[in-house]
């Protein structure tokens, strides 16, 4: 590891004036930045805490009925938060499937935002990974690629996010608040996240400095309560990534379903909103055609980057399944291995 200098300012003003030196990192919890740090991956040298900001830590329900989550509530804060887990149980149920109960803990809103790919050959030094080292190339292309990318690569870069958090997010259109050297600007988390073209090396829209304050869900995004679920298939029942995942979400009037909300993760460099998808669901009736439908759509633009065409299988499935749970409705307890599509009712359920 490098030698670094550490701040550790009172404010956003002061953290963001300190953000604008090259080589600068922010540090709320760590648990990405600092592994990638000690295997010699990312080497800032000036980190910025900001574990001391005031007011990053609330969760504040607005006038509107949208609510503001601050930067540094911890993941395990937020999915127990009972108003919270009513109003948006899918993400609660993210939440809650991601990593183990200890990392929950530790890790924060903002943190998992921007937490970084977990593809090897990124965290391999003797690799070739134009993320880490722009023209270098990408091994991955040519070596263990099961489960990367099937949407939005290209030749520069195969790698996928990993966040279980920003899957359901993005499905019901949360909004980042940033504040930075040219002021405060708010980013659909649509568009947070980039895809690689042929600069992967350019993770986020975010400007040099910017520091995100916080993430907004719209009121809206509490009709879907009644009818919303987050799956997550992994190669171990826990503390794995997503080898695919779905985040839907469904408005049911009587017979039919009024508007819908699909999202995938595990499957490209970022979440990935499927609004084709969603649109074939509009008036249609919530059975398994119009379901199956939509999961062809969701996947209609997804190739192989390598040997991993069985993931489109498996995202279609997912998603087909994701949407079958919702309509037949949320459940009221959080099942004792949330996101899992192998659950089984069994009177337990995931307690705080």
């Amino acid at each position: 590891m490098n030698r670094f200098d550490y701040v550790q300012p009172k404010s956003v003003k002061d953290a963001v004036a300190a953000a604008c030196a090259p080589g600068s990192a922010y540090l709320a919890a760590g648990t990405n930045l600092l592994d990638l740090m000690k295997i010699g991956v990312s080497s800032p040298t000036r980190i910025i805490d900001i574990t001391r900001l005031p007011g990053l830590n609330e969760i504040s329900w607005l006038a509107d009925g949208s609510v503001r989550i601050g930067a540094l509530v911890r993941n395990s804060d937020l999915a127990y938060d009972a108003r919270f887990a009513r109003t948006f149980p899918s993400v609660a149920e993210a939440l809650l499937s991601g990593a183990s109960a200890q990392l929950r803990n530790a890790a924060t809103v903002s943190g998992n935002l921007m937490q970084r790919t977990r593809c090897a050959y990124f965290q391999d030094l003797a690799s070739a990974c134009n993320r880490r080292q722009p023209g270098s190339g990408c091994d991955a292309r040519g070596g263990e690629n099961r489960l990367h990318a099937v949407l939005g690569w290209s030749e520069h870069c195969i790698a996928t996010h990993p966040s279980d958090f920003c899957v359901p997010l993005v499905a019901l259109d949360a909004v980042v608040e940033v504040e930075g050297p040219n002021g405060a600007r708010d980013i659909a988390l649509d568009a947070l996240h980039a895809l690689p073209g042929a600069a992967p090396e350019r993770e986020t829209t975010l400007h040099p400095g910017e520091l995100i304050l916080g993430v907004r869900l719209p009121a809206r995004g509490a009709i879907y309560a009644s009818n919303t679920r987050y799956l997550k298939l992994r190669e171990r029942t826990s503390y794995a990534f997503a080898i695919v995942s779905a985040a839907v979400a469904l408005e049911i009037s009587g017979d039919a379903i009024r508007s819908a909300r699909i999202a995938l993760g595990g499957v490209a460099a970022k979440p990935w909103r499927a609004r084709e998808a969603e649109t074939s669901l509009e008036n249609a009736a919530p059975t398994p055609e119009a379901f199956a439908k939509a999961a062809e759509l969701a996947l209609s633009d997804a190739r192989p980057s390598g040997d991993n065409a069985f993931k489109i299988t498996l995202a279609r499935k997912i998603v087909a399944r994701a949407l079958t749970l919702a309509r037949d409705g949320t459940p009221k307890d959080m099942p004792a291995l949330p996101a899992s599509p192998f659950s089984a009712t069994l009177g337990i359920s995931h307690a705080g």
